[in-house]
């Protein structure tokens, strides 16, 4: 590890480049302190703290915390991650778009100005609803805003909006001119920031006793097993066989070379995740804007950690699985254009058998993806309070009594380290490690892992 670090500064290219990416990163930080003019920070952060389990607290892990203080970042780069998924699903259903899509670095550059012209449009939206709403938010009678009306809801989408685009700046900079993917980095660095306060207050907690060590032993050895885990499965690859027919081509002899099609174990990565988690937290969030009974039922069956909203949450993850998956692969299209370049499948008949063998494959892959994500996902659950059976009608009180009580109770984390937050930074951990040793192989200096080169999750 030593050496490794000391061969990324040795290289004077490299060393510019990490240095710029903490630099613009440092930038981001100093933002995220900037609050948004009109705002009560004490009333407002009361009032999110109970709102936490809503679509609001979802859009904070994202932010890095910045939405639940109101600052210049508080949209973070969520609008950004929204138009790019929605412009790479429109690929698969708007011809125009997929043509685009295949014209090369052109068509890349018009498809990076559409998902701009996207996020400005989805973050006007965004910051537009959270103006209304925090205008109408009151702490003990004490309101949010303290001067409401056009003038705060025009400058908040004004400020909230060009907090967005600057991120997208940011994140495109560090891209090309430091390393690593830059918008990914800046969702690591605010996850990152948010667990710092979550393991104090553990910490807190073994030294007044509420926490034993030993559980904090086992929270430890627990967490390293899962990362470990979703390092294994996120590098996971299935290698299916391509051969190339020999061909002649003017005096040249083409082909006659042996490769592999890798197909990943999780090959949607953590967008299931993030599917599934908003499409959850808006029966709840709805419910809350309702004074009924029913509404009351339905906002605490599907409170954060109670039992139903486990099923649905872990079902919702099953299906965007699949879902996402059959939008960005299309094995027929793999097939024609194998068969185009001379490759095949030994033992398969080019064109629909091909496409056929690599759907089965791939159906079975993505099955083993998602139950991997779903388990991924239910673990922090389990950490922090338990699956709480005894809500269950009927069967609660009986399985509440004779099941073990950390099966109910959890382990009492005092922080979040979820299933989407713990993909993305090990996710972008891996990402950011391949390509300082790509920089590094280049110029014959020992990297990270001296077995082999870590694959990212691009493979």
């Amino acid at each position: 590890m030593i050496t490794f670090i000391r061969n990324i500064f040795i290289i004077p290219e490299l060393r510019k480049r990490v240095i710029f990416t903490f630099l613009l990163l440092a930038v981001y930080r100093m933002g995220s302190q900037i609050i948004t003019p009109g705002i009560n920070i004490e009333a407002m952060a009361q009032l999110f703290e109970r709102a936490k389990d809503t679509i609001f607290g979802f859009i904070d892990m994202f932010s890095g915390q910045n939405m639940g203080r109101m600052t210049i970042f508080a949209l973070g780069i969520m609008p950004y991650i929204s138009a790019s998924i929605i412009l790479q699903l429109l690929q698969v259903v708007w011809p125009y778009l997929e043509r685009i899509s295949k014209e090369g670095e052109l068509g890349k550059k018009k498809i990076t100005q559409y998902t701009r012209y996207g996020t400005v449009f989805i973050s006007i939206i965004q910051s537009f609803g959270i103006a209304l709403f925090i205008e109408r938010l009151d702490f003990n009678g004490i309101p949010v805003v303290l001067n409401s009306g056009w003038g705060f809801r025009l400058l908040t989408m004004l400020t909230l909006t060009t907090g967005t685009m600057f991120l997208m700046w940011l994140g495109e900079q560090i891209s090309e001119r430091g390393i690593g993917n830059g918008i990914s980095l800046i969702i690591y660095a605010g996850i990152v920031v948010g667990l710092v306060p979550g393991v104090l207050d553990t910490l807190r907690g073994l030294r007044s006793g509420e926490t034993s060590p030993l559980t904090i032993i086992f929270l430890l050895a627990f967490m390293l097993v899962v990362t470990g885990f979703i390092c294994y499965v996120e590098m996971g690859q299935r290698r299916i066989p391509v051969s190339y027919a020999k061909r002649v081509q003017g005096r040249r002899m083409m082909g006659g070379q042996s490769t592999f099609l890798p197909l990943k174990v999780n090959t949607g990565g953590v967008i299931p995740i993030i599917f599934a988690s908003s499409v959850i937290i808006f029966p709840s969030t709805i419910a809350s804007a309702i004074e009924h009974p029913i509404a009351y039922t339905i906002r605490e069956q599907l409170g954060y950690g109670m039992p139903f909203y486990n099923l649905l949450y872990l079902v919702c993850i099953i299906f965007f699985t699949y879902f996402y998956v059959s939008i960005i692969f299309n094995p027929q299209d793999v097939s024609d254009n194998l068969k185009k370049y001379g490759g095949f499948i030994p033992g398969i008949r080019a064109g629909k058998n091909t496409a056929e063998y690599i759907d089965n494959v791939l159906s079975k892959l993505t099955f083993i993806g998602a139950i991997y994500l779903a388990v991924v996902a239910i673990i922090p659950t389990f950490l922090m309070m338990g699956f709480k059976l005894g809500a269950l009608p009927f069967v609660g009180d009986w399985l509440e009594a004779n099941l073990p009580r950390f099966i109910n109770d959890g382990l009492g984390v005092r922080f979040y380290f979820g299933g989407t937050s713990l993909l993305i930074v090990v996710g972008v951990a891996m990402d950011t490690v391949q390509q300082i040793e790509a920089q590094l192989t280049m110029r014959n200096y020992e990297t990270f892992s001296k077995k082999g080169k870590i694959r990212g999750r691009r493979g």
